[in-house]
């Protein structure tokens, strides 16, 4: 099974099936180029904001993939002609072919831009992905007294850009609350305005003693 970085928040797991986590292709200056997703099977998407919904629609209908996401954005993926949906929410947890999946607090909005029309996309959130090993992907956030209740994390995946979602400061906390076997920071340098040092949150990770492994655009970790 592999975990790999393509950007911004966007993860690709890939294994017995293949799911790609907030795929945000389009218009994403650091998805790698040249990159071919393999077949879909699942789409997770955290939140309505573009950088996070992407291309959900488009790959979807490509790949006839099935779209877990809150019940909201969900709806509006069925409108939009998605034709397999898997609607959750806060706390809910589910059993699929690839393991399970529960949905976890974010602090963030999820308004969906639609044209000249924001529609509301329910509530942001994380998400817990046990596939045999237990990723948690943070989603966009802020530092939530939430995360102290997140455990037996084999990889986190946490932002840390700041301005929108935790930065460095805030993102140690919560890895001091989560206590991951490895941390992967997401949601960074994108653009100047959730600049980030991520040598810094590695070299403070490991002295909280969490390995901290920085993945660039196309790169991936076998687990």
């Amino acid at each position: 099974m592999k975990l790999t970085f393509l950007g911004h928040a966007t993860f690709l797991i890939t294994g017995k099936k293949n799911i790609i986590i907030d795929p945000f292709i389009t218009g994403n200056p650091s998805f790698p180029q040249n990159f071919k997703l393999p077949d879909l099977d699942y789409i997770l998407v955290s939140h309505g904001h573009g950088d996070h919904i992407g291309d959900a629609v488009e790959l979807a209908d490509k790949h006839n993939a099935t779209v877990i996401s809150n019940f909201e954005i969900c709806l509006y993926l069925q409108k939009k002609g998605v034709k397999k949906v898997h609607p959750m929410h806060i706390g809910g947890k589910a059993t699929f072919d690839f393991g399970t999946l529960k949905l976890t607090p974010a602090l963030h909005g999820s308004g969906i831009i639609d044209g000249e029309d924001i529609v509301y996309g329910g509530t942001p959130s994380g998400f817990i992905i046990d596939v045999g090993k237990r990723f948690y992907h943070a989603g966009d956030t802020g530092l939530t007294k939430d995360m102290e209740l997140i455990n037996n994390i084999d990889i986190a995946l946490l932002p840390i850009g700041g301005n929108f979602v935790m930065d460095v400061e805030d993102a140690l906390k919560a890895l001091e609350m989560i206590k991951p076997g490895m941390v992967i920071p997401m949601h960074y340098n994108t653009w100047d305005v959730i600049k980030a040092d991520d040598r810094l949150f590695k070299e403070e990770s490991e002295k909280r003693g969490i390995k901290c492994t920085i993945l660039k655009p196309g790169e991936y970790i076998e687990v």
